[in-house]
């Protein structure tokens, strides 16, 4: 290995991207605790001096140089995999990452990258577009007069509002529409969430919900779910912390797949209730879930945000979510929005209305949902014979337990098939190695007669596979 010695006696920085010494990351940290290795090596990604494609010191080399437990520098790298600064490639080492930008959502790109390069993609949390329902034979039937609009117009067609808040599970003091769930809930939280303030969310949960609070400050606090939803001792020992939001699924949880019973319901709203905290549902995947709807709005609606997108059901690129409840809250979206897109389409508006009336759609959706389900029994029943442990009945998306997540993606990429990593979806990172279950998420959607019952017994096969490598 190529490494120099500068006058000054400190660690040479201009090291060739492939060979970096161990005495440069050692040089650098000042704090021999895993947060103090991680903000050093941070510090020097950031800078430049450890560049895109460097691969850093083995655990053990760093571990010995440093007189520190393996284990420290262990969960060092994974604090830094955590924020997507470095990545782990099996037996070839741990390397950086290209770097994101600010407020980029580094936990999201960590499931989405693959996309395009497996023959089978399970990791992309989307719909079979083969199930959507006709959006073209809708476009087509909406008389000219519905395909315009003026500057002056109500930002939401009067008819779209009265059609969902009729089926709205409280009755809304404010009401509006924006651009899908994650626009929605970037802009539920800009209006809420301050840099501190404690924020509750559900662990797992949808890393870009992680991203985001990252990006406003907030210091998140996750709350684990069972069978039935939120475990409610949980969120009574989270309420403690004062928090000023929870962001919740009701229903097909991504990634687990759980969806809250009213019973459960009824319970954390009662807990709720001797708190000022907002509550903010974003029900995902209202119309393929199998699941009815059992609303925290519906016991506390002038504490709760309800927010119902369609991408899931009726196409992705419909682009379109409805936000309803407290008029401080809505209202400050909608103000907001003024000072830059204004609205959303009310040709995109026009069109998800006219689908929403449409009975041949109805049925295409529920004919969907009924077959998503159907598709995810099927997976489940093999990783059930194969005593493969999973979470949740309803949704697109399964969380299956691994004995180590990163064997059992290599595995599964070795078959052509990718699956989403489970470390993304923590709100705390758990280290390699500490005995504790690891996860992946699976995405049944499209998983057919054809190729179902295979891809689920490569599935079982990887979850119980060893680690294959040591750092």
């Amino acid at each position: 290995m190529r490494s120099t010695t500068p006058a000054d006696g400190g660690p040479n920085r201009d090291v060739p991207s492939s060979q970096v010494g161990v005495e440069l990351v050692v040089g650098e940290v000042t704090e021999r605790t895993a947060r103090g290795i991680a903000a050093a090596v941070n510090r020097l990604i950031t800078s430049r001096h450890l560049p895109e494609g460097s691969r850093l010191p083995t655990v053990r080399q760093v571990a010995r140089a440093m007189s520190v437990s393996p284990t420290t520098v262990s969960d060092a790298w994974q604090m830094l995999a955590a924020i997507g600064a470095v990545e782990g490639r099996g037996r070839q080492g741990t390397f950086v990452r290209a770097p994101v930008g600010p407020g980029a959502p580094v936990r999201y790109r960590r499931i989405t990258e693959g996309p395009g390069h497996f023959t089978i993609d399970l990791s992309s949390g989307i719909p079979d577009a083969a199930l959507l329902p006709n959006v073209a034979a809708v476009i087509a039937s909406l008389p000219p007069g519905e395909l315009t609009a003026s500057y002056l117009d109500p930002a939401v067609l009067p008819a779209l509002e009265a059609h969902l808040i009729a089926e709205w599970p409280f009755v809304p003091e404010a009401f509006t529409v924006v651009d899908g769930a994650m626009d929605a809930l970037d802009r539920v939280a800009q209006q809420t969430v301050r840099m501190g303030d404690r924020v509750i969310v559900e662990n797992p949960t949808f890393p870009p919900m992680l991203d985001l609070l990252d990006h406003l400050g907030a210091e998140v606090i996750g709350v684990p779910l069972d069978e039935s939803g939120i475990i409610p001792a949980a969120l009574a020992a989270a309420l403690d912390a004062e928090p000023v939001a929870l962001f919740c699924q009701p229903r097909a949880h991504n990634p687990t797949g759980v969806s809250t019973t009213a019973e459960r319901a009824a319970e954390l709203a009662a807990l709720i209730a001797g708190s000022a905290l907002l509550v903010v549902e974003d029900d995902h995947s209202a119309d393929i879930a199998t699941a009815a709807l059992s609303s925290i709005g519906a016991h506390l609606p002038q504490r709760t945000v309800y927010v119902r997108s369609f991408s899931k059901s009726h196409g992705p690129d419909l682009r379109l979510a409805a936000i309803g409840g407290p008029t401080e809250v809505v209202r400050g979206v909608a103000n907001r929005r003024m000072l830059g897109p204004g609205w959303s389409s009310r040709i995109l508006q026009s069109v998800l209305l006219a689908m929403l009336r449409d009975p041949s759609t109805a049925n295409a959706v529920n004919a969907a949902a009924a077959e998503y389900a159907r598709r995810r029994a099927k997976v489940c029943e093999v990783l059930t014979e194969r005593g493969v442990n999973f979470t949740g009945n309803d949704g697109i998306n399964l969380w299956v337990e691994v004995r180590d997540e990163r064997a059992a993606m290599l595995a599964l990429a070795a078959h052509g098939i990718g699956v989403a990593p489970g470390e993304p979806f923590f709100v705390d990172h758990p280290a390699r190695g500490n005995g504790g279950p690891q996860w992946i998420r699976v995405t049944t959607a499209t998983l057919d007669d054809e190729r179902g019952p295979g891809v689920a017994d490569f599935i079982a096969a990887a979850a119980v596979l060893a680690p294959t490598w040591r750092s």
